[in-house]
């Protein structure tokens, strides 16, 4: 009976993880970080993802301007992730303010 117990609990924890582990991989984080260098990621960060579009806030001018050069390649590597992209849409704001916390 408690092996039963046991072995229920675990199976549980198991679909648990599996379903949080599935949420995470279909978040506009996870698509970007697969696309983007590990430098270009430190340059921008998630404002929105809504009704197709995905919004994506880059920390100065020059960035800006280097993702808006690759912005078909992005949108084309994206689409190939997930159908739900239609749009990508570049601004200029604070990106990771983590990062520029550390620097204070």
């Amino acid at each position: 009976m408690i092996m039963e117990r046991i072995k229920d609990t675990i199976q549980v924890v198991f679909q648990n993880w599996q379903a949080e582990r599935q949420r995470s991989q279909d978040r506009p984080e996870a698509w970007l970080k697969s696309i983007l260098t590990k430098k270009e990621l430190g340059h921008i960060r998630v404002k929105y993802f809504k009704k197709g579009v995905l919004a994506l806030s880059a920390d100065s001018s020059s960035w800006l301007y280097h993702l808006g050069i690759k912005r078909e390649d992005i949108l084309s590597r994206l689409r190939q992730k997930t159908a739900a992209i239609q749009e990508i849409r570049f601004c200029l704001g604070e990106a990771n303010a983590k990062e520029k916390n550390k620097t204070r």
